[in-house]
């Protein structure tokens, strides 16, 4: 990860109080507001930030993968959805489905996926700062502060920091 990444994330965890005070703040705010809000920030984030310089995300989380992106992701390597699962994932303490390991299995050495057309419907959204009724996910948009520098950028400006 890049090392000015590398900081937003560190900042992040050193801010998470006042990151929980700013989901709170945003919780009591009209839902359209909210919404504008971290879209703009989202767009002014990701002009500063390239995935491919970074893959936090790919190399320290796994998403929830649905039986649809596991049918997806099996036909994409032309294998069963069931020796798909067998080698690639395993069910968490909550019954869903994750990869058995981190980094990715998937997450080339280059940042690259090598199954980027056929990933995860989570994969695709992440970090889900861009998603409408952005307010109904604040307390996932704190806890991908401390993953994702792009969401700890639009946090940063939103309590006036960057």
């Amino acid at each position: 990860m890049k090392e000015e990444y590398a900081e937003l994330v560190a900042w992040a965890k050193q801010s998470k109080k006042e990151i929980k005070k700013e989901v709170k703040n945003l919780k009591r705010k009209k839902e359209k507001e909210v919404e504008g809000l971290i879209h703009e920030l989202h767009d002014e984030a990701f002009e500063k930030i390239d995935c491919l310089e970074c893959a936090n995300c790919c190399s320290t989380t796994s998403p929830i993968i649905t039986y649809s992106d596991l049918k997806r992701m099996a036909k994409g390597l032309g294998r069963k959805p069931g020796d798909v699962f067998e080698e690639y994932l395993r069910e968490d303490s909550d019954g869903d489905m994750v990869f058995k390991t981190a980094p990715c299995p998937f997450l080339g050495a280059d940042k690259y996926c090598s199954i980027y057309e056929d990933r995860p419907k989570a994969c695709r959204e992440y970090p889900h700062t861009d998603r409408r009724k952005a307010q109904q996910i604040v307390d996932l948009h704190e806890k991908n502060t401390r993953v994702c520098p792009a969401v700890a950028s639009v946090f940063k400006s939103l309590l006036g920091e960057d």
